[in-house]
């Protein structure tokens, strides 16, 4: 992460781990898409379908393009897939990417999930969204998980923050006791109020 103009402003190449979640999303099968994920009410489908919400989402606030993607709730409907979501998930995954290696995208403010928030924490929230989703994915399809090592540590960190701030409650569930000498991953993981040993329901 390196500063940018302004002594608040950062940024981060989102790309590295854009590329392990597109990775993992190609090994999803069509036989996995019913099965259960970290994330209580979502199948794998429904997973896969708020990534693909949340991606287009933060594209477009990272361009500042506000309007029906950056205005719906994610708790508005169950999410779910799209015809030719194995093409799309990778471009728009691309395209967010992109989106947030201009500098300008982490100034300011914009929009996501109906939210009004600065640039700077939109960034930081999308992170935390592409870093835990991507472990919710790969545990839930059997898949090895190397998160972009920038993003793993931004995203502890923005998790890690969270911890005192009473509307937590709201987006996370509560932290997961982790042992401190745990890996990054498992921390981050318990931080969001997720069980890093979850496991696949044989």
């Amino acid at each position: 992460m390196t500063d940018t103009a302004g002594t608040t402003g950062t940024t981060l190449d989102l790309g590295p781990q854009t590329e392990a979640l597109a990775q993992l999303v190609a090994g999803v099968t069509d036989e996995q898409l019913p099965d259960p994920t970290p994330c209580p009410a979502y199948e794998v489908r429904h997973l896969l379908g708020h990534l693909a919400g949340l991606t287009v989402a933060f594209r477009d606030a990272a361009r500042k393009d506000l309007g029906a993607t950056t205005d719906t709730s994610p708790d508005s409907a169950l999410p779910d897939l799209a015809p030719g979501w194995r093409e799309e998930l990778p471009k728009i995954l691309a395209e967010l990417a992109e989106a947030w290696r201009d500098p300008a995208a982490w100034t300011g403010m914009t929009r996501a999930g109906g939210v009004d928030l600065p640039g700077e924490i939109a960034g930081l929230v999308v992170t935390d969204e592409l870093v835990i989703h991507g472990w919710d994915l790969a545990r839930a399809t059997g898949q090895s998980y190397a998160p972009d090592p920038a993003a793993l540590r931004t995203c502890h960190d923005f998790l890690a923050a969270s911890v005192d701030d009473p509307g937590r409650g709201a987006i996370f569930g509560p932290v997961v006791a982790v042992e401190p000498g745990a890996p990054l991953l498992d921390r981050a993981v318990g931080l969001s109020g997720r069980d890093p040993g979850w496991t696949r329901t044989p």
